[in-house]
């Protein structure tokens, strides 16, 4: 019985030794992330038709926005929620365009307005998931110390 095991055990093929995956080299700005969440009729296409409705419907989310204007902190929860981090760009500063301390929606809209026309590169008026997504030729560099390796000299 023990001899049937052993042979058994040599049978098995030895598990091949597992890559760690390769760094990302296709990345996505949270604005263009949120943007691609705003397609609305589920054709991979955003249009300013389907943009500017979904960027009211997540302003009325944030506390205050019911008055018209929201101030920093608020946006900070927006961004947090809509664009998965309290600092993601666009900052509440290249937002609030006329220095007031407070972001209406008209102020919102006209900031993904001009990333929407920046990001369509082939100006057809329809934002792809390939428009919104950026290639890295490389993966960034980690600084020489990062994860415990030791500088080189």
């Amino acid at each position: 019985m023990l001899l049937i095991l052993a042979l058994a055990a040599q049978a098995v093929p030895a598990a091949s030794p597992v890559r760690p995956q390769p760094a990302g080299t296709i990345l996505v700005d949270p604005a263009a992330m949120f943007i691609a969440a705003c397609d609305a009729d589920g054709d991979a296409r955003v249009t300013r038709a389907e943009l500017d409705p979904c960027v009211a419907r997540s302003f009325a989310t944030a506390d205050g926005a019911a008055g018209g204007s929201i101030g920093y902190i608020a946006y900070a929860e927006w961004a947090k929620r809509w664009l998965g981090d309290a600092n993601a760009l666009p900052s509440p500063f290249e937002v609030d365009t006329n220095g007031d301390d407070r972001i209406t929606l008209a102020e919102l809209q006209g900031r993904f307005a001009q990333i929407f026309q920046r990001l369509d590169v082939d100006r057809d008026g329809a934002l792809t998931r390939t428009e919104l997504v950026t290639i890295r030729a490389s993966a960034p560099r980690l600084p020489d110390d990062a994860g415990g390796r030791k500088k080189r000299r």
